[in-house]
């Protein structure tokens, strides 16, 4: 009898058991499973609202098709508004002064709109409202770091139209609030690792199996030393997005060859960021596998399509200038893409122009400051290739053709790992 007595209790006890694993499982799945994310605007409307009525529209479900909808808004947003905000610029006189060391081809062009980059973060920000999962943590990082550096950018020209001069923001003040944006950046980054949705380690290209971490595992668990664990990885970020605005800010000279650069170097981000949330493709070119990020495809993708709108605007010769409101902002945007999805030692590549441009500007002022000699004609070296007698749309062509070969070249390294 005793034995019986056991048995029954022991089946009580599994079927208890089995209940109770039974209700953890629903409540993790209910806990787990989005039923009806509605941080998508469009993609609520469109298809969980809408697909029961008309079954084509299942097709806004999918990352691509959000994508190419999204540089499409961002588009026609620059090319519809474009008109309306290069009017209000010219009413308010907020025009381009020209530095007087500059090309005497240049002064001509004084009193062009400038701060036409309002058009650039408005066409890129609000198709991204509009098409991306407004739950993901990495679309807002874009987004506000797009935002923050446009607003330093704002600050800077609008400085500039009061005072009337090519000067702006001083050089410290400009640098510290970019460094500022690009800390809360990085911490933020730090703050995503804890909850395992991104990594520390850098993505080496060439090497596979090479993945540095750049926060010091010893002094993580150093009650006293914690902090300086996290002091690489910041210094880090901040280096890339820092340097990523600087560098287009730096090649915006031209018309139409920042902005041309940018659409380019945009394409390039698009489809890492696409293959870096993609389980088969990341699993088949050996890239971290980060789902989170494939949302940032669609960021991209507003990048493009704000770029191509911006460019006939901008195109040679131009009706409206970026100024640093642009060019600040998209350098702070390729800079924040890049180092979300894992891709920062391959940003000079895809942004090759930039960092040549950047490159050339710190070697004259260096032989200046220790020789007294100058390397080029002037920098930025798309002015010395002005002064050489390059007309500029050959200039800007060509920069163009450069920037091309370079994104394709980043994009085969992706085999090559």
């Amino acid at each position: 009898m005793s034995a019986i007595h056991q048995d029954k209790r022991d089946d009580r006890i599994r079927r208890s058991y089995s209940l109770a694993v039974g209700r953890w499982n629903t409540v993790v799945q209910l806990k787990t499973t989005k039923t009806e994310p509605g941080g998508v605007l469009l993609y609520w409307l469109l298809y969980l609202k809408l697909f029961h009525y008309f079954p084509p529209f299942r097709i806004f479900r999918y990352l691509t098709f959000r994508t190419a909808f999204a540089s499409l808004t961002a588009m026609f947003t620059g090319l519809i508004i474009g008109p309306l905000v290069i009017e209000r610029l010219r009413e308010f006189q907020i025009g381009q002064y020209i530095r007087e060391e500059g090309p005497k081809a240049h002064q001509k062009k004084a009193g062009t709109p400038t701060m036409g980059g309002v058009l650039i973060a408005i066409s890129i920000i609000v198709p991204t409202l509009l098409w991306a999962d407004l739950e993901n943590r990495f679309v807002w990082m874009a987004v506000l770091s797009t935002a923050a550096f446009a607003a330093i950018g704002f600050a800077d020209d609008y400085t500039k139209v009061i005072h009337k001069r090519n000067l702006g923001l001083t050089a410290r003040m400009k640098f510290g609030l970019q460094v500022l944006t690009s800390v809360l950046i990085a911490v933020a980054l730090i703050a995503m690792q804890n909850r395992n949705l991104y990594s520390t380690k850098l993505v080496v290209p060439f090497i596979k199996q090479f993945h540095p971490d750049l926060v010091v595992d010893r002094l993580v668990h150093n009650p006293d030393l914690w902090p300086l664990a996290f002091l690489p990885f910041i210094g880090f970020v901040v280096f890339m997005i820092v340097a990523a605005s600087n560098s287009v800010n730096l090649t915006d000279g031209l018309d139409g060859l920042a902005i041309g650069c940018t659409l380019i170097a945009a394409g390039a981000l698009t489809v890492l960021a696409y293959v870096s949330g993609h389980a088969t493709l990341s699993t088949y070119l050996e890239l971290p596998r980060m789902p989170q990020v494939g949302e940032l495809t669609i960021f991209c993708g507003a990048m493009v399509g704000a770029s191509i709108g911006f460019l006939w605007y901008n195109a040679h010769p131009a009706e409206v200038f970026m100024g640093d409101v642009g060019s600040l902002a998209l350098g702070g945007a390729i800079g924040t893409v890049a180092v979300i999805i894992k891709q920062e030692l391959l940003l000079p590549f895809i942004g090759g122009v930039f960092v040549i441009e950047a490159l050339s500007v710190i070697l004259q002022v260096a032989s200046y400051k220790l020789r007294k000699k100058r390397i080029f004609k002037m920098a930025p070296i798309h002015h010395h290739f002005e002064l050489m007698g390059w007309s500029e749309s050959k200039i800007i062509v060509r920069f163009w053709i450069a920037s091309l070969v370079f994104a394709l070249f980043a994009l085969t390294t992706l085999k090559l790992r």
